[in-house]
C-alpha cells in the first residue's frame, strides 16, 4: 500500500529536471533507477521506455497501447491457464496466481489528491507569472534572453521533432545524472567558471541598458 501511495511522488520526481543532479531531492526510487543503484532495474527500465518511446515514433498511442495491453492480457490468460492446470495435476489448492496483485489497494487518499493538487497549482502558478514576466518584458534582459532562448528552439525543431527530443531526454535521464555523480568535481569546476563569466556579461549588459536600470529601481521603491 505505502508503494502505490508513493507513486505520484515518483512521477513529480520524474517531472523535475532540476533535481535530476541531486539525489537528495529525488524519490528513492527514482535516485535508484537514474543513477544505476540497481544495474539489472535501471536497464530494465531504460530498455522498456526506449522500446515503447521507439513504438510510439512508428505507430499511433492507440496501436501502441492497444498492442501493448493485449500482450499483457496473452501473458497473464496464459499464465492463468498454465497455473489451474498445474493445480489441477497436482492436485493443490494455491488458489489464484495473482492473488497478492488483486489485493493491492490501488487507490490514492483525498489527502495525497489534494497534496497533489496543490504542489500542481503552485507549479503551474509559477510558470504563468514568470512567462508573464518575460513576454511583457519586465526585465529587458532577462526578456532578450528567453527571445534568444525561443530563436535557438527553432532551430532545434527544425532538426528535431518531439518524439526524437522526448527520447533523447530519456535516454540523457539515465546517463546524465551518473555522468555528473561520477565526474561531480571537474564537471562543477567548469560550469562554475562559465556562469561566472555568463554572469559578468549579463551584469555588463544591464549595466549598459537605461531600461534595465528603471525596472530594477521601481522594483526598490
Amino acid at each position: 500500500m505505502g508503494g502505490t501511495a508513493d507513486m505520484p511522488c515518483f512521477f513529480m520526481s520524474l517531472l523535475s529536471p532540476d533535481a535530476w543532479f541531486n539525489p537528495g531531492r529525488l524519490h528513492p526510487k527514482v535516485e535508484s533507477l537514474v543513477y544505476w543503484r540497481s544495474p539489472a532495474k535501471s536497464g530494465i527500465a531504460l530498455g522498456a521506455g526506449l522500446v515503447l518511446l521507439l513504438a510510439l515514433a512508428c505507430c499511433s498511442l492507440i496501436s501502441v497501447l492497444a498492442y501493448t495491453s493485449l500482450l499483457v492480457l496473452s501473458g497473464t490468460t496464459a499464465f492463468r491457464v498454465y497455473s489451474c492446470v498445474l493445480q489441477a495435476v497436482q492436485k493443490t489448492s494455491d488458489g489464484h496466481p495473482f492473488k497478492d496483485f488483486l489485493e493491492t489497494d490501488l487507490s490514492v487518499s483525498q489527502e495525497r489528491a489534494q497534496e497533489l493538487a496543490v504542489l500542481a497549482t503552485a507549479h503551474l502558478n509559477a510558470a504563468a507569472n514568470e512567462l508573464r514576466r518575460l513576454f511583457l518584458v519586465e526585465d529587458l534582459v532577462d526578456s532578450l534572453k528567453f527571445g534568444v532562448s525561443l530563436w535557438c528552439l527553432t532551430y532545434l525543431g527544425a532538426w528535431f521533432n518531439g518524439m526524437t527530443l522526448l527520447i533523447i531526454g530519456y535516454v540523457a535521464l539515465f546517463t546524465l545524472p551518473k555522468v555528473y555523480e561520477t565526474n561531480k568535481a571537474q564537471i562543477d569546476a567548469n560550469v562554475d567558471l562559465v556562469s561566472a563569466k555568463f554572469q559578468e556579461i549579463t551584469n555588463k549588459v544591464k549595466a549598459a541598458i537605461p531600461i534595465g536600470k528603471k525596472g530594477e529601481s521601481e522594483k526598490d521603491k
